[in-house]
């Protein structure tokens, strides 16, 4: 299927992925597109419901653009959940008020893992059908990334049935019975890939895989059970997209900083930083090799907007001089928060954000 996009008229973002040089540095926020904003609220209110907002196209293109409209933002992402993969593999995924989602079936024993395999992907035609939608909508005014949760992260909510605060059932069955915890990531790296790769058919210009639980295991249970299967992932990614442009990578490890050394020759171009992680050193152990994305604490935005501003200028700071050589490939920042936004952050200390890291990255690049 070949749709003709508009061309991009702001490609900071995906310049930044590939390590090119940039007039500023570009930002988007993780849940950009969400409940603390009020138009996000008074849609989800039409739609009813979580997931009725998410599988519904014309719902979802217009809460992706909802940030764009209020923010200069160098790139819109996907509106959709990371648990929609499994819930296509037919566990029954539901999201109760207020209390986050959960599966009518847990994956936990033998039978059940038996019965997994990687779903029919028409299952998920919303969410192609709304990468499209919003590739139009946005009519080339900045790129649109798509998104899965990782192999290990969907495995955390198979397992558990939901949120967990201590992981009890999941690394019970990872410890116990890793055999059976190997299958379920197989089938998981699997659904992923080709879910990526449809995304990126229906028009995505970038994908991340959105790691959240990675941080959760141990030194060694990490690289067996998360790192592994996200490299089984990325193998099989497509490198082109709809438009004969290639789709940079982006994979976070929430909680990931320590495996930096690890995670450094992952066939990826960009990784994400939580807020524990420092820049300057991570660009350091990562070299030029690898953009990086990333990486202010969240609540940092519920303090008034000068201190916002200023801590939003020490993270550019902790990234240190930016590359400015448009002949060459160098270390490249893309601004992010170190996980989603809150619900209750307020918009104008977005405002405030994202005026503070377009103006004072331009500053840095011009030798202030």
């Amino acid at each position: 299927m070949t749709t003709s996009f508009a061309p991009l008229a702001n490609d900071t973002f995906l310049r930044a992925c590939r390590r090119q040089a940039t007039d500023y540095t570009p930002l988007w926020l993780m849940r950009q597109a969400g409940r603390y904003l009020p138009e996000y609220k008074a849609t989800r209110a039409q739609a009813g419901s979580f997931m009725g907002l998410a599988t519904n196209v014309e719902y979802a293109t217009e809460v992706t653009l909802q940030p764009l409209e209020r923010f200069p933002l160098d790139a819109a992402i996907l509106f959709s959940d990371i648990l929609t993969v499994p819930d296509a593999m037919g566990l029954g995924l539901s999201f109760a008020e207020g209390e986050g989602p959960r599966f009518a079936k847990a994956v936990r024993d033998e039978a059940a893992v038996a019965e997994l395999t990687v779903p029919d992907m028409d299952k998920l035609r919303y969410v192609f059908d709304a990468v499209t939608s919003i590739r139009k909508a946005l009519d080339g005014r900045v790129p649109l990334i798509g998104f899965s949760g990782s192999p290990w992260t969907l495995a955390c909510y198979m397992v558990e049935g939901k949120g967990s605060d201590d992981y009890r059932l999941v690394k019970s069955l990872m410890y116990a019975r890793p055999d059976l915890m190997h299958r379920i990531l197989a089938v998981n790296a699997d659904s992923v890939a080709q879910y990526l790769n449809a995304q990126i058919d229906a028009g995505a210009q970038a994908v991340m895989v959105f790691d959240s639980w990675g941080g959760v295991l141990a030194d060694g249970a990490f690289q067996e059970f998360s790192l592994a299967y996200t490299k089984r992932v990325l193998a099989q990614l497509k490198r082109t997209g709809v438009d004969g442009q290639d789709v940079p990578r982006i994979v976070f490890t929430k909680g990931g900083g320590i495996w930096l050394p690890d995670m450094k020759n992952l066939d990826c171009e960009v990784l994400g930083l939580d807020w524990t992680a420092n820049l300057g050193k991570a660009r350091a152990l990562v070299g030029d090799s690898k953009a990086l994305q990333g990486n202010i604490d969240p609540n940092v935005l519920f303090a008034p907007p000068e201190q916002v501003a200023a801590q939003a200028r020490a993270v550019l700071d902790s990234f240190g001089t930016p590359h400015t050589d448009r002949h060459s490939l160098g270390a490249t920042h893309i601004f992010n928060l170190g996980h989603g936004i809150s619900q209750f952050t307020p918009p104008e200390h977005v405002a405030a954000l994202v005026e503070t890291v377009h103006g004072y990255s331009r500053q840095l690049r011009q030798g202030r």
